[in-house]
């Protein structure tokens, strides 16, 4: 009898400590309120909507995370995230069941971690989350609207390493067999367009190279990262797109400030709030596709940010982006300055649940002359 308890009472211990090592988090966040938007032309074309809006601070999502120790200081590890709209049901991210992060990964403090799947590129990662006052969040506020490589980057079938931290100093490669995104592709580059897929030879889908490099120390942070976008080379001869992206920031606990600036050449990412409607509206191409490949063409980006603590639980949120076109790309598409003005203001009711309130006003949206888009929202979030 004692030797039946002992056994048991052994094996309940080596259950606790085995679970003890691995876990399994269910979180999520649910966000919505009202929004007015407005986008307008100088030649009295335009629209107005006003009503329900989700997902503009963060974008609703619902997701797991995991990790078991399997020894000598290694971790499996894996997320799980998908994206919803709450006034609907419906699935985002073109319907994908876990379009927000789909990777299986193995880590180690001392040597970093690997991860394969569906995840962020770097610059999102190290410059858009951590140097925009506005996160991936706030629809055209964010610096996504300007720095079109930054804008929430999800590419699928990617294997990413990054170093462990050494000192604050970390850094990371990643390469996509298949990004998952569309190309569009100029006369230039070879015309026509390409899709999401799979296909089995390689050149024959849309790959990226991505990398990326960060420092933080105290109150200063700073960050770069570089992609590649290479296209199909069936539909576009080789074609290819590169951004280059630096930022930092520096806590004056009165204030933060941010800024940043970035290059794209041969071709256009296309960034969130800074393409589509604007150019639907003035009928012209560059509004169609994710990446536009087009040689010679190219833009510069730039931002300046403020974070300023009102207490401990309110803060108000302000920038300034701008895209500038260059000559190639204004001869060939009447292509002028796109510049956003930004404010916002969050209140914390817990740690959990805040409020928020928003105005963005951009000016040439998308490049397109005279497109104007006007936000401004109010709303409520909660994390789980």
């Amino acid at each position: 009898m004692k030797k039946t308890l002992l056994a048991a009472a052994l094996l309940a211990g080596f259950a606790g400590a085995a679970s003890a090592q691995s876990s399994v988090t269910l979180y999520g966040i649910v966000d919505a309120g009202l929004r007015y938007t407005n986008v307008s032309l100088s030649n009295g074309s335009g629209a107005t909507n006003f009503g329900l809006g989700y997902g503009m601070q963060s974008g609703n999502r619902f997701g797991l995370k995991g990790v078991e120790d399997i020894g000598g200081g290694n971790k499996v590890t894996f997320q799980l995230e998908s994206g919803f709209e709450p006034g609907n049901g419906t699935l985002q991210q073109s319907g994908r069941i876990f379009g927000r992060a789909s990777w299986l990964g193995l880590e180690n403090n001392s040597w970093g971690y690997v991860r394969v799947g569906r995840q962020l590129n770097f610059g999102t990662e190290y410059i858009n989350n951590a140097v925009d006052p506005f996160g991936a969040g706030f629809g055209q506020l964010n610096m996504g609207a300007a720095f079109g490589v930054l804008n929430t980057d999800r590419i699928s079938n990617a294997i990413k390493y990054q170093t462990p931290n050494m000192s604050g100093f970390q850094a990371g490669i990643g390469y996509s067999f298949a990004n998952g995104s569309t190309g569009l592709y100029t006369a230039a580059a070879g015309g026509g367009t390409s899709g999401t897929g799979y296909n089995f030879a390689t050149n024959n889908n849309t790959r990226q190279l991505t990398l990326g490099a960060k420092y933080a120390n105290g109150p200063f942070y700073a960050a770069v990262s570089y992609d590649k976008i290479y296209g199909d080379e069936i539909k576009g001869q080789n074609a290819s797109i590169s951004s280059w992206n630096l930022a930092g920031s520096y806590d004056f606990k009165v204030v933060k400030l941010m800024a940043g600036y970035g290059q794209t050449r041969d071709g256009v990412i296309l960034g969130q709030g800074g393409g589509g409607t604007g150019a639907t509206l003035a009928g012209s191409s560059i509004g169609t596709g994710e990446n536009i490949f087009a040689p010679s063409v190219g833009t510069n980006s730039y931002i300046v940010g403020l974070t300023v603590p009102v207490n401990p639980v309110s803060r108000v949120l302000l920038s300034w982006t701008m895209l500038t076109p260059n000559t190639n790309m204004k001869d060939a598409y009447n292509a002028q300055n796109q510049t956003a003005y930004n404010l916002a203001y969050t209140y914390d009711f817990t740690k959990r649940t805040n409020m928020y309130a928003f105005v963005g006003m951009m000016q040439n949206v998308g490049t397109v002359d005279t497109a104007k888009s006007t936000q401004v929202g109010l709303g409520m979030r909660h994390a789980f």
